[in-house]
């Protein structure tokens, strides 16, 4: 499992996935992203401190992932990586977080308020009716602009039957008018019961991505670990 990268590309920083105990949610179909988590927190932080000491602050820009959300670090994680955040000048400090936690990320602000703190959701899609029934993704909220209150970034997921091509620009055009900045995701096979159909991937790349792959505020992964970390 590789846990550190660094991104020179669009918005160059440097990426760390670390272990929590595990998404408190669990219920989206198409994740299996939450077996890499472990309730105990000592052996965490460990695993953690381990991935942490490869911070350098080469671009003074840190993107932090873990199976879930950031509420779902332990203390001692944070912490620490609060320090080296200190000490190796980092600016900007990139946490993913799930919309249940939503009223927690003032708070949060606070806490990392000597650094400029992106949030960003796992939206999916705008399609409320998509994102609700057939992702399961739990976001009781219809409203873009609402979501947007709380979030700073969202990720975007495509590739899913039922999917067309202006369902998918409809999505990150949607995303590019209230998110600072997205990151698309193509589906890619896993455990769970969802699987990627080839033919809206095919249809994204030929007509969809062409418009979009040079554009500074979107990242897009066709492969799930095109960020150079995961397995």
């Amino acid at each position: 499992m590789e846990r550190y990268n660094i991104i020179k590309e669009k918005n160059p920083r440097e990426i760390i996935l670390l272990r929590g105990k595990g998404c408190i949610y669990k219920k989206c179909s198409f994740c299996d992203y939450h077996f890499d988590s472990c309730k105990n927190e000592s052996e965490n932080f460990e695993l953690n401190k381990s991935v942490i000491s490869n911070i350098s602050g080469k671009y003074g820009n840190l993107e932090v992932i873990n199976s879930g959300s950031v509420f779902e670090l332990d203390g001692n994680t944070l912490s620490l990586l609060k320090t080296v955040c200190g000490e190796k000048n980092i600016k900007t400090v990139h946490f993913e977080c799930h919309y249940l936690y939503k009223d927690l990320i003032p708070e949060l602000r606070k806490e990392w308020q000597n650094f400029n703190l992106k949030i960003k959701l796992g939206l999916e899609t705008f399609d409320y009716d998509f994102r609700e029934n057939v992702l399961l993704k739990g976001i009781d909220e219809k409203e873009p602009k609402i979501i947007s209150e709380y979030f700073d970034e969202a990720n975007l997921l495509f590739g899913i039957s039922g999917q067309t091509d202006e369902s998918i620009e409809r999505d990150i055009l949607t995303a590019l008018e209230y998110f600072e900045r997205i990151c698309v995701n193509i589906m890619c096979e896993n455990t769970s019961s969802v699987k990627p159909d080839r033919q809206v991937i095919d249809s994204f790349i030929k007509n969809i991505y062409p418009k979009y792959k040079d554009n500074e505020r979107i990242d897009i992964l066709i492969n799930n670990t095109d960020f150079g970390v995961g397995d």
